[in-house]
């Protein structure tokens, strides 16, 4: 009903046209729409497993970890399609409000089932026990036969490293293509989607080095940049001696990252950088910094940009770093006042930067997906929980319907992992669990912090989390990827 919904919704946004453009290109529509989508994908996320943990429970009992799933399924799924439902008589509307449209029955079946699943309080407050108690569900895939044989040979892979000493490990995690495993050789080891899996899972007994903003960096410069690049800048990054920032958000751009005006203008041997860049993180600490500038200020917006690598310890480059409101100095102001860029610097195409930078930014939002939002997951306000005295009821319903958003979110990102291994594209997942990664981080620190407010670590992360819903891609943003790629609405003008 939720999927019915959502596609219907979206369908007559493209078509119903209003003060002369369709609807779907109003953001207040489109954000409506894509809003839907992404609580669809959580809840089907969410049924997909309470299905998948009762096909493996067989005969008898159902065990606790299939109640779990079942539980936050119950939670989840009938306040979806109400949701849907009800979202799409609103972008219909007046004939949405007939009743010769059918989304009236749709609303009506949605509002009968929940009713018939039961309260919602008491499948949460089923879902916190058995959290607070220490169910958990496995997300773990079940991977095919022919796995075997290739985590036999990893293993063994990784069992030689384990015994190597530290610093003679991460020599060999960068030579041997251990920490980004997808990339080509020599930087990665070629690894398809089902090696990916094993790797990851035969390498957490041992800590591979985090490479920060390199993470984005790096695909980038493996896939647009030259040899000479490759070879001079890979391998001290893989093993830290290089750090890396990243330069492309502007004071008067923002989101708009192809609004830029840093200028780079030709001179002898290579380019001058004039401009300002702003929220660059660890610009402070960084070696080298990727940056974009305009170098033909006569072409189309997307055109005429170009991607440089820039050298933060060059003459004109000032860095002044800004107090976020945690007390943290991750972020920073850059100033490049006539910073010369050698032409071999250049990764990809002049003018052709903005296809590299596209490059960068989508790993950046599978990395922000993945990786933001330390201390504040599901299972940590659990560990709280665990500590503290009974909750009121309000307290734990509440509790247990963050839980199952989170286990949710978890089921999500196994999906698509399945996706990936079947050799489909993940399409628009990285950008729908952004959405409700970030939402759900700080919605954990909120509840935390009102927990045990004199808690230092809930006290830091309820401001901390601020930022997940603006950093790499604003919350707004995000949704209107949704909206276009997913469902297909128009583009604004």
């Amino acid at each position: 009903m939720a999927a019915w919904a959502v596609s219907t919704a979206a369908a007559h946004a493209k078509v119903r046209e209003q003060f002369g453009r369709p609807i779907g290109q109003f953001q207040g529509v489109k954000h409506r729409v894509a809003a839907a989508l992404v609580a669809l994908e959580q809840a089907r996320a969410a049924v997909w497993d309470a299905a998948r943990a009762l096909d493996s429970s067989g005969a008898g009992p159902v065990p606790d970890e299939a109640r779990l799933a079942a539980g936050v399924a119950a939670v989840l799924g009938p306040d979806a399609a109400v949701r849907c439902a009800a979202d799409a008589i609103q972008v219909l509307g007046g004939i949405g409000y007939t009743f010769e449209h059918d989304a009236h029955r749709y609303y009506r079946r949605a509002l009968s089932l929940r009713m018939l699943v039961g309260e919602p309080g008491g499948w949460t407050e089923e879902v916190a026990g058995l959290a607070v108690s220490g169910v958990r569900r496995s997300m773990e895939p079940d991977l095919p036969r022919e796995a075997a044989p290739i985590r036999e040979r990893i293993r063994a892979e990784v069992a030689a490293l384990a015994e190597e000493e530290p610093p003679a490990r991460l020599g060999r995690f960068a030579r041997e293509g251990w920490i980004m495993p997808y990339l080509p050789e020599p930087w990665g080891r070629g690894a398809s989607p089902l090696e990916q899996v094993i790797i990851h899972q035969e390498l957490r007994g041992l800590r591979r080095p985090n490479l920060g903003i390199a993470a984005w960096a790096v695909p980038s410069i493996v896939r647009y940049g030259t040899r000479e690049q490759q070879d001079r800048f890979l391998p001290k990054t893989f093993t830290g001696e290089i750090v890396w920032c990243q330069l492309f958000s502007e004071p008067g751009a923002g989101s708009d990252l192809a609004g830029l005006s840093t200028r780079a203008v030709r001179v002898e041997g290579g380019w001058s950088i004039s401009g300002s860049k702003i929220w660059t993180s660890l610009a402070q600490y960084a070696h080298w910094g990727i940056c974009l500038a305009r170098t033909s200020p006569d072409r189309p917006k997307h055109e005429g940009i170009t991607y440089f690598l820039v050298d933060m310890a060059a003459p004109g480059v000032t860095v002044r770093p800004l107090k976020e409101i945690n007390g943290d100095e991750l972020f920073n102001e850059v100033f490049l006042d006539d910073v010369f860029v050698p032409d071999d610097l250049v990764v990809g195409e002049v003018d052709g930067g903005w296809r590299v930078a596209r490059d960068t930014l989508s790993h950046e939002r599978v990395a922000l997906g993945d990786s933001w939002g330390p201390g504040s997951q599901h299972t940590d306000m659990v560990k709280l929980l665990q500590r503290l005295p009974d909750l009121r009821q309000a307290r734990r319903e509440q509790a247990g319907r963050l839980w199952a958003e989170g286990q949710a979110i978890s089921a999500l990102g196994l999906r698509v992992t399945l996706s990936q291994l079947a050799g489909a594209d993940a399409g628009t997942a990285s950008s729908v669990r952004k959405l409700l990664g970030m939402r759900h981080a700080q919605a954990i620190s909120e509840f935390c912090w009102s927990l045990a407010p004199t808690d230092p670590h809930w006290a830091r992360m309820i401001l901390t989390t601020r930022a997940f819903t603006i950093g790499g891609g604003t919350t707004e943003v995000q949704l209107n990827i949704v909206a276009e790629r997913a469902l297909g609405l128009p583009r604004d003008p």
